[in-house]
């Protein structure tokens, strides 16, 4: 009996394991990307532990003054620091970005990760938040935030974010993957490559061929 009470909690206890982590855990101190490496694995290759170097546990100014540029069409952009550019980050199983937001509207649009939960923090300005939980409710959670507030879009919600306010605003995200990759749902529904049938677009969005086409121009 009481090997199968301990047999019980192994299972369990590998079950949890299983539901909290995604990215493989360390098995070592660091394992410094090796972004030059030929070599393909689920992640990156190692460098030489020798060879590494306070740098590469640095990442220098992502909150800086600057503003990055938003004049583009949807008002937004998203600097991504990930193992790709973060050495240090491989297989810690977390990444950063950071978002800014024109005036006016400027929109993060829907989109997800579909390797991590994403935590935000606005670090200026006052943004709408929201995400869509899974069929068949669909039920749509938002809230607005200003200057110092978290919201979190769990693992695989579909989200988005608007600046509400009349100057630029600014926020960090912090994601529970070196790699959380992002799907915009706009972009990879209109504009995948090769493209979805305009039969099976206009069937899932109850639309004509002119509004499917019209969509399907903006996302060439």
């Amino acid at each position: 009996m009481a090997s199968q009470v301990i047999l019980g909690i192994t299972i369990l206890a590998l079950a949890l394991v299983q539901a909290f982590a995604y990215d493989p855990s360390p098995l070592q101190d660091f394992c410094v990307a090796d972004t030059k490496s030929k070599v393909i694995v689920n992640g990156f290759v190692c460098k030489d532990p020798k060879t590494v170097c306070s740098d590469d546990f640095f990442f220098p100014g992502l909150l800086n003054d600057v503003r990055r540029n938003t004049n583009n069409r949807v008002g937004s952009n998203v600097t991504q620091v990930a193992a790709d550019v973060f050495p240090g980050l491989n297989t810690l199983g977390i990444s950063l970005a950071r978002i800014d937001y024109a005036p006016y509207g400027g929109l993060n649009p829907p989109h997800k990760h579909p390797r991590a939960t994403e935590v935000l923090t606005v670090i200026e300005g006052t943004l709408h938040v929201g995400f869509i939980a899974s069929n068949p409710a669909n039920r749509f959670f938002q809230k607005v935030l200003q200057k110092g507030d978290v919201f979190v879009f769990p693992f695989g919600m579909i989200h988005f974010q608007m600046n509400l306010g009349k100057t630029p605003a600014v926020a960090l995200s912090a994601l529970s993957s070196q790699n959380p990759g992002v799907i915009t749902i706009a972009n990879a529904v209109f504009g995948s490559n090769p493209r979805v049938s305009k039969e099976v677009l206009k069937r899932a969005f109850q639309v004509g061929d002119n509004v499917v086409a019209q969509l399907m121009a903006q996302f060439k």
